[in-house]
């Protein structure tokens, strides 16, 4: 098993910077990537940025790419997003989610660990 839990949301006006984190314990080794989604509760779950764990390679959706960075301290079991130039869309619940070697990433189901959520307001 894997736990994950998020922390670094809060309230931050339009153009502002957060820093979200991600702490993994427990079987760390058996994950094969890392993603951040968020929710709201008009939408589904979106995924928004991945990291596979070993080799650090990324992945960007479309809506956060150029804003957002995800990255990970494997020492630490740490994972990251940086978010820049935040805009009142981006307001929603972040969550980290670790999926290991069977499953598709675009695919929020085939996610085997989620953490709690981190809650992002974003002020216009």
């Amino acid at each position: 098993q894997v736990q994950l839990v998020e922390s670094g949301g809060g309230l931050v006006q339009a153009g502002g910077s957060l820093r979200l984190s991600c702490a993994a314990s427990g079987r760390v080794s058996r994950a094969y990537l890392m993603s951040w989604f968020r929710q709201t509760p008009q939408t589904e779950r979106e995924l928004l940025a991945t990291i596979w764990w070993d080799g650090g390679d990324t992945d960007y959706q479309p809506s956060v790419k150029g804003r957002f960075s995800i990255s990970r301290d494997k020492t630490k079991n740490m994972g990251y997003l940086q978010m820049n130039n935040l805009r009142p869309e981006d307001t929603a619940l972040y969550y980290c989610a670790m999926l290991g070697l069977n499953g598709y990433y675009r695919d929020p189901s085939h996610y085997d660990y989620w953490g709690q959520g981190t809650q992002v307001t974003v002020s216009s």
